[in-house]
Parts: C-alpha cells; sequence; structure tokens
C-alpha cells in the first residue's frame, strides 16, 4: 500500500476525515499512481492539485514547449534581456542549457504536498 493511502486511512482513523472524503482522495491518488516498469522518455510536466474546498487543478504541459521556450530565450531583444537581468531573471542562462539535460533530470521529478488542512498537490513527469 502506498503512503499516500496509508496516510488518508490514518485521517479517517483519527477523525480529520470522513470516509466519503477518503474515497475521494484514494480515488485522487489512484489516478496519479503510475505504472511501475521501464521508464520511456517523459513527454509531460504535470501539475495536480486537489484542494480541501473542491477545487480542482489538472495542468498538462509539453515538454516540447518547455523546450521551445528555452530556444525562444535566446531569440530575445538585447534590451529585453537586459530589462528581465535587472529583475533577476537570466535569460540567457536558459539559452544555455540543454534541452536534453532538462528533460532528463525531469524523469525523476516527483513533489508532492499534502497539507495540514487537505489539500492535495502533485508536480511529475510522465
Amino acid at each position: 500500500m502506498s503512503d499516500e493511502r496509508l496516510r488518508i486511512l490514518k485521517l479517517v482513523a483519527e477523525g480529520k476525515a470522513s470516509p466519503d472524503e477518503a474515497e475521494k482522495l484514494m480515488e485522487a491518488v489512484a489516478k496519479e499512481e503510475k505504472p511501475k516498469g521501464p521508464a520511456g522518455t517523459p513527454k509531460y510536466l504535470r501539475v495536480t492539485v486537489d484542494s480541501a474546498k473542491g477545487d480542482k487543478v489538472n495542468v498538462r504541459v509539453p515538454l516540447a514547449l518547455v523546450r521551445a521556450g528555452m530556444k525562444l530565450s535566446a531569440l530575445m531583444p538585447k534590451e529585453v534581456s537586459e530589462h528581465m537581468e535587472e529583475r533577476g531573471f537570466d535569460l540567457a542562462a536558459l539559452s544555455n542549457l540543454n534541452s536534453d539535460e532538462l528533460v532528463e533530470a525531469l524523469r525523476e521529478l516527483e513533489v508532492h504536498v499534502d497539507s495540514a488542512d487537505g489539500d492535495i498537490v502533485r508536480v511529475f513527469c510522465e
């Protein structure tokens, strides 16, 4: 049983979540669990949020768009780059990154946040 499922059961046992709430959380965890096996090249950066108040966010960004954005930054006019640098954004650093290395690094990315008030946030590649 996954850590997330155990945490949900613990919430029910402690009276912090009802069985109906636990069922919804279990369904959300089941949707997000990735099959175990050989990992292929990820194609998407995924962000999901299930708030305790019922708000849901499900964003899937193609990694090809990330690669294109890195290349696009190299085409910015010098004035734009200077203006961004003044505010702490170094666009030149993006154009120097190897997009394949970035995608490889993102392959293992997994962020799991379970807040005390019941919000669940997941960021991962698929």
